[in-house]
């Protein structure tokens, strides 16, 4: 496991009081000296991660004053839209979303969406999921799952709005995911999608599609999401290492 920075566990941990309301909208922070006390570091690694916050904006600094929480009440709420890419992040977005529209039908599903199910016969149907999913009072979310007959037949609309479908997944049909393939790209919100989101179509989202795996590498699930664009934030953090013929960058696990 390769820890985090500390600057950055401190920046984060500045933005989990913002987010708790520990600090309200415009609020004045403790100092540096007060910080790099209550984290015992020095007061140039406490600098290193106010400095970001002001520089994303969620943080502001006055001269002779201190420094104070944004009054952006949108910005604070994106606090809770970053997203790191891995799947423990992704379970834990997930657990705190909260649905309030679902459609559920059987269709015959386009050719894509067939061969990444590995669907054999021309006839297969599929159950098609449409939601939209919002974190505290944003919709940042409309996912459309694709699901074999088999899984999707058994689950039931009202269950979508109580809790999430991997949870339903997991838990009520037994099923257990081994692995995932998710491509992310930038794309523009067309006239569904921004209608869904309460955005102008045209505007810029993440769309990422995700295949879930169970045993024996068996496709289980499509999932595609268009995230808000103005809200959501994808992170990566990248580490070099070095190899015989220069240095590459990688993921770096958390």
């Amino acid at each position: 496991m390769t820890l985090l920075p500390v600057y950055y566990q401190i920046k984060q941990t500045i933005k989990n009081w913002i987010i708790n309301r520990e600090y309200e909208p415009g609020d004045k922070i403790p100092s540096e000296n007060e910080l790099s006390k209550r984290f015992n570091v020095s007061r140039l690694t406490v600098r290193q991660a106010i400095s970001h916050l002001i520089q994303e904006g969620f943080l502001s600094s006055k001269r002779g004053e201190g420094t104070f929480v944004t009054r952006d009440e949108n910005l604070i709420n994106s606090f809770s839209l970053e997203f790191s890419g891995f799947m423990d992040d992704l379970f834990y977005q997930i657990s705190k979303s909260k649905t309030k529209w679902v459609t559920m039908a059987r269709m015959l599903p386009p050719q894509p969406i067939k061969e990444k199910l590995r669907l054999r016969s021309e006839h297969d149907e599929v159950v098609q999921i449409k939601r939209v999913r919002f974190l505290l009072e944003n919709s940042f979310a409309y996912t459309i799952n694709y699901l074999p007959i088999e899984i999707g037949s058994k689950i039931k609309e009202t269950d979508l709005y109580r809790k999430p479908l991997l949870q339903i997944m997991e838990q009520d049909l037994g099923i257990r995911f081994t692995e995932a393939f998710q491509t992310i790209e930038a794309s523009f919100a067309d006239q569904e999608v921004a209608h869904k989101l309460g955005i102008p179509s045209g505007s810029p989202i993440l769309f990422v599609e995700r295949i879930m795996y169970a045993k024996n590498r068996k496709p289980v699930e499509v999932v595609q999401s268009s995230y808000r664009g103005d809200l959501y934030k994808y992170i990566v953090r990248l580490k070099s290492v070095k190899r015989k013929q220069g240095s590459i960058w990688i993921h770096q696990d958390k």
